[in-house]
């Protein structure tokens, strides 16, 4: 009965984005946190993050983070791994613990009667991992599994080559999961050291949505936050980007090359960010209705898919695309994006595709506010992302403030096809690797 009361608040919590109204909250002891407060249903949808995540991995442990994300549920407290599973599903308690590149996530939702039980079976979790051995070897296996089937997946080895290639040895060259060598050698000492470096209060961010008050909100966080150190180590620098135009092949025995590709993006930070995000919607971003759909699939029937894709990192901005095709024509479908590249650098968009552009990204954005614990991860995003709390109001605003010249403008700043590097994962015909 808890478990189907739970499933349905998430079905039906949803805010139209303009009704949603952010209160930030202050904690006794001065953590800060963005609440939107509903109570027609009994529930709560908790997001905490941190910032830092995989990136503080220390030398020659990468995958600690990963690894230890995946044990916070595998015993707390006084609670061992099964223990902690059964008190957490007789409270119908729904959690999840995640590193990634940047930043290590906490998501939590909650009945508003279990409410005490819930946070004080987080707040062991949080603080009281056990990193109990046997717990520790058993999911050490689960990730050295991941890593082996990886290993034989094209789009996971472009990914890796790219990486490798493009930021030397910064964090971002390697995998966050980690090696099957630095995981296997990963002790229970260098998962405390993680954890300890991890979650710390100088650099957390939280949101809430549901049936909560602020002054309720400030004690839950806290509880869960309150013990945690107060300072974490030194953030990495930014990345360098090491790769100049041109194609590196890696040769793999496949009917179908994989390529990814990108050079130097802009950050969300940058003036020009919005005209940047219309002007990918048009080029790769948008589907079926994009330019690079259009020419390389529908035209030429070169591919099943291709896209672009701004991707923004703490560390790195990057203006990245890929496609997958026989290793024939793998070469034509390069040619054909980087022809698609160098129009849209010169001429821009057309007013019909910057106004099918808005439309789709301003009807779009609404629909993301479908849940309790989708608007929170939003909130704990924009906190993250150094976000205005008004952004929300404001954000279809700017996309419709995008005009034909702003394009034209970040299109020639932004797009260097010169500067393209595909790393291209097959046996494709007609490229060596020229870099």
């Amino acid at each position: 009965m808890i478990r189907a009361l739970l499933a349905t608040c998430f079905a039906l919590i949803a805010f139209p984005a303009a009704a949603i109204d952010i209160e930030e909250v202050t904690s006794p002891s001065g953590i800060k946190a963005w609440l939107v407060k509903e109570t027609s249903i009994p529930f709560t949808a908790l997001e905490i993050r941190f910032k830092g995540g995989a990136s503080l991995d220390e030398q020659g442990k990468r995958g600690a983070a990963y690894l230890m994300s995946g044990l916070l549920d595998e015993g707390a407290g006084d609670l061992d791994s099964t223990a902690f599973a059964l008190a957490a599903e007789e409270l119908a308690l729904q959690y999840d613990f995640d590193a990634y590149a940047d930043g290590f996530s906490i998501s939590a939702q909650f009945l508003s009667e279990n409410e005490d039980a819930s946070v004080e079976l987080l707040r062991k979790a949080i603080n009281e991992p056990r990193f109990d051995q046997d717990a520790v070897d058993r999911v050490r296996g689960q990730v050295l599994s991941i890593l082996a089937s990886e290993e034989e997946d094209p789009n996971d080895i472009a990914s890796r080559s790219f990486a490798a290639l493009a930021y030397g040895d910064h964090p971002y060259a390697s995998k966050l999961e980690g090696t099957a060598e630095s995981v296997a050698t990963l002790t229970r000492e260098d998962l405390i050291a993680s954890h300890k470096s991890l979650l710390t209060r100088d650099r957390v961010f939280v949101g809430a949505v549901g049936d909560i008050s602020a002054q309720e909100l400030g004690v839950l966080i806290d509880t869960l936050l309150g013990a945690l150190p107060a300072k974490g180590p030194e953030l990495p620098s930014d990345a360098p980007f090491l790769l100049s135009g041109g194609e590196t092949v890696v040769p793999y025995d496949t009917l179908q090359s994989v390529a990814l590709f990108g050079h130097l993006g802009i950050a969300r930070t940058d003036p020009d960010f919005f005209a940047a995000f219309v002007m990918n919607q048009v080029l790769g971003s948008g589907g079926f209705g994009s330019r690079l759909m259009d020419e390389v699939r529908e035209k030429r029937g070169l591919t099943y898919g291709v896209y672009s894709y701004m991707a923004l990192r703490e560390h790195a901005n990057l203006m990245m695309g890929q496609v997958s095709s026989t290793n024939d024509n793998v070469a034509e479908a390069i040619s054909v994006i980087r022809d698609e590249w160098q129009k849209m650098s010169e001429q821009g968009v057309t007013q019909a595709e910057l106004d099918k552009a808005k439309t789709y990204l301003t009807g779009a954005y609404p629909l993301r506010f479908d849940g309790n614990a989708r608007i929170a991860n939003i909130l704990a995003a924009m906190q993250f992302d150094g976000l205005p709390i008004d952004y929300i109001d404001g954000r279809n605003a700017k996309v419709e403030a995008v005009t034909l010249e702003d394009i034209q403008r970040v299109a020639k700043r932004m797009l260097k096809p010169e500067n393209l590097h595909f790393v291209v994962v097959g046996q494709p015909v007609g490229l060596g690797g020229s870099n």
